[in-house]
């Protein structure tokens, strides 16, 4: 179990990371809308608003009781629900720790565009790979996968501070975001044809748009794969003499 916590990574560009603070208080706010609803209501308002392949791909039409939107807007908005808190705060946390650097790469109106295709991109990689499923996919992890993506991309030799099982070390990036893109491919080679849970096909294909979306995106004067990167001091408590 690997779970980055913080990275030494200052922004560059950008004062603060408003766009992906505000997507995770979007998230928030509709899982804690999510949590009022009963078991029925909370069933209709998944069906309603997360992406059903066979609705996408018209091989099966949405009842009146779940067309709440069109069928293409679904692949938007699956993107800020969840299935639970431990579905939502992960993440969020994959998100906190690791968008604010892409978002500094290329501007916060570049970035929004940016993580709405990579969720488009994700949506689309676990529903053309299984066109007749009528599960509805949603959460945050395919349009998140991009931004984990990116960052490789970005910064391989960043440091971040990472949760192992029960310790706590720093790792660079690729060491971290690659084992997490080598578990994907693993469990979606692994896991059944139609079987129903993780979307372990719409990671990778989020994670493979956002490593190639980063090209474009980014700003002209921001290296890739930490060209010129110079590591982090590490912080020391200094001890003043006695006098």
């Amino acid at each position: 179990m690997l779970l980055p916590l913080h990275d030494d990574n200052p922004l560059r560009h950008i004062r603060f990371q408003y766009i992906t603070v505000a997507i995770i208080a979007l998230c928030v706010a509709v899982f804690l809308y999510q949590a009022t609803l009963d078991a029925k209501a909370g069933r209709i308002f998944v069906m309603s608003y997360g992406a059903i392949p066979a609705a996408v791909f018209g091989l099966a039409e949405r009842g009146a009781e779940i067309a709440a939107i069109p069928t293409f807007a679904t692949l938007l908005t699956s993107m800020f629900l969840h299935g639970g808190f431990m579905h939502l705060a992960g993440n969020m946390l994959f998100l906190w720790v690791l968008g604010d650097n892409v978002e500094d790469a290329m501007g916060h109106p570049r970035y929004v565009a940016f993580y709405l295709l990579s969720g488009l991109a994700a949506a689309l990689a676990h529903a053309g790979l299984d066109p007749a499923s009528k599960v509805p996919m949603i959460g945050a992890s395919g349009a998140i996968s991009g931004v984990i993506g990116a960052y490789l991309v970005l910064h391989p030799q960043a440091p971040i501070k990472t949760l192992v099982v029960r310790f706590i070390v720093y790792l660079p990036a690729w060491v971290v975001l690659g084992l997490w893109i080598a578990f994907q491919v693993a469990n979606a080679a692994l896991a059944p044809k139609g079987a129903g849970g993780v979307a372990w096909w719409a990671h990778i294909g989020g994670f493979v748009a956002g490593a190639i979306l980063i090209f474009f995106f980014r700003k002209r004067d921001v290296p890739l794969f930490d060209k010129g990167y110079v590591r982090p001091a590490r912080r020391r408590s200094i001890i003043p003499d006695s006098e």
